[in-house]
């Protein structure tokens, strides 16, 4: 009788959950933490990036061997790439000059081309439009794609419900395509609707990878506003601060926008009582060793 092995699509998502052990102090309150970092490519993205390709695919929108073409500030791009490698896509990514080198280095390892531009995230959301109109590759557009939050409609939200046995109290997603708290939030508010979803954008100032205050022009379309119960700024230092201590207390390696999330989580367990907090952990450190955000 021959076996089913498992393909690398097939082990995305299913992520742990697991609970801050020492960082919360004596509480009343369980914290959460969503290990996206666990996925085949490094992070939550995982999900929207086969989301979309798969889906495209079955509209007959793309098929293999076309050129496919995302602005990304690494993630994204990283996840995108790997699906792009399983699928049979030609990849461009396009990227802000600024971010880390192992993100440059897991794209081209997956064999996608690489285009940095200068002028930020908006300038490489403005390169893959121009570069579509120019019949060079399809671009999939995870700011307006609803296939990015429905793959955590799908996957992520229902994951977290059944992992808490439907006792999650508080939900909180730091916010850069909007993707992860957008399709997380619609499926666990259909299940309780006093469930509070918190998003996290960095304040004025901040440089934090991955998340955004975006101008009313580069909002994502896919953003409701009304679809999140607040929205909370975060700093700099208070999410590095955060990240590191996960870290050494914690055993969890992580990002700056995930210390972030555990900073928000940490911040709202001091108002509330017997809350089950749930936090996305978008990725893992090693994202990010070589801009020394973790030296002492």
């Amino acid at each position: 009788m021959s076996m089913e092995y498992p393909t690398i699509e097939s082990i995305i998502g299913n992520t742990p959950l697991v609970r801050l052990q020492r960082m919360q102090g004596n509480s009343s309150n369980t914290i959460l933490l969503k290990l996206e970092g666990q996925n085949p490519a490094g992070s939550v993205k995982d999900r929207p990036a086969l989301s979309m390709i798969a889906e495209a695919e079955a509209r007959s929108a793309i098929s293999p061997g076309d050129t496919l073409i995302e602005a990304t500030s690494g993630n994204t791009g990283i996840a995108l790439a790997m699906a792009a490698a399983v699928r049979g896509y030609k990849m461009i990514l396009i990227m802000p000059d600024n971010m880390s080198i192992e993100r440059r280095a897991a794209m081209s390892a997956y064999g996608a081309e690489l285009i940095l531009v200068s002028d930020g995230m908006e300038g490489a959301r403005d390169k893959a439009l121009d570069m579509q109109r120019q019949g060079l590759g399809k671009v999939l557009n995870q700011f307006a794609n609803p296939d990015n939050p429905l793959a955590h409609y799908g996957t992520t939200g229902p994951e977290i419900w059944q992992q808490t046995n439907g006792k999650i109290t508080h939900f909180i997603s730091s916010m850069g395509t909007t993707g992860t708290i957008m399709g997380a939030s619609r499926y666990l508010k259909q299940k309780n609707p006093s469930v509070q979803v918190l998003g996290l954008q960095p304040e004025d100032g901040a440089q934090i990878p991955g998340i955004r205050r975006w101008s009313p022009e580069y909002l994502p379309a896919i953003f409701d506003r009304f679809a999140i119960d607040d929205v909370m700024d975060i700093g700099q230092v208070e999410a590095e601060e955060c990240m590191r201590q996960l870290a050494r207390e914690e055993g969890i390696f992580c990002g700056v926008s995930s210390g972030g999330a555990v900073a928000a989580a940490l911040r709202v367990s001091k108002t509330v009582e017997d809350a089950i907090i749930v936090a996305i952990i978008c990725d893992r450190g090693d994202r990010y060793l070589s801009t020394g955000v973790f030296l002492p």
